[in-house]
C-alpha cells in the first residue's frame, strides 16, 4: 500500500526521523525543507505522490501558504503538522487545504497509524 510521501519541516532532525520511520514502512520519501521547496517538489513530482506531511512553522513560505497553493491543483492529502495545537490553528490548516493535523510533539507511532488509517480510508 505505501507509495510516494513528501515530507516537509525546516528541522533536519525531524525530517531524517520521519524519512527513516516511513522508508522502513516501504514508502518511497522525499523531503523539503520549507514550503517554497515543498511547492517544487509537488510539481515535479505529481502525479505520483500520495501524501505530504507539512509543518506549520517554516522560513520562506510557511506550512499554511504552502498547504494553500499546492491545493489548488489537485494534490494529494496533507497532513500538517504543528506545535501550536489551538483549535484556531487547526482550523486554519483544514481551511487551507490540509486533510489532518497532528499537535508536535507527537508520538511518531501515532503518526504512522494516522497515515496508514489515512490511506486505508482513501484506497477505500
Amino acid at each position: 500500500m505505501p507509495g510516494r510521501m513528501l515530507i516537509v519541516d525546516d528541522q533536519r532532525g525531524v525530517r531524517r526521523l520521519l524519512e527513516e520511520l516511513f522508508k522502513k514502512e516501504g514508502w518511497d520519501v522525499q523531503c523539503a525543507g520549507d514550503g517554497r521547496e515543498a511547492i517544487e517538489k509537488v510539481e515535479n513530482l505529481m502525479p505520483d505522490l500520495d501524501l505530504i506531511l507539512m509543518d506549520l512553522k517554516m522560513p520562506n513560505v510557511n506550512g499554511l501558504e504552502a498547504t494553500r497553493i499546492i491545493t489548488e491543483k489537485k494534490s494529494p492529502p496533507i497532513i500538517m503538522m504543528t506545535a501550536y495545537g489551538e483549535i484556531e490553528v487547526i482550523q486554519q490548516a483544514l481551511d487551507a487545504g490540509a486533510t489532518k493535523c497532528i499537535s508536535k510533539p507527537f508520538d511518531i507511532m501515532a503518526l504512522r497509524d494516522m497515515v496508514n488509517k489515512l490511506m486505508l480510508e482513501i484506497a477505500s
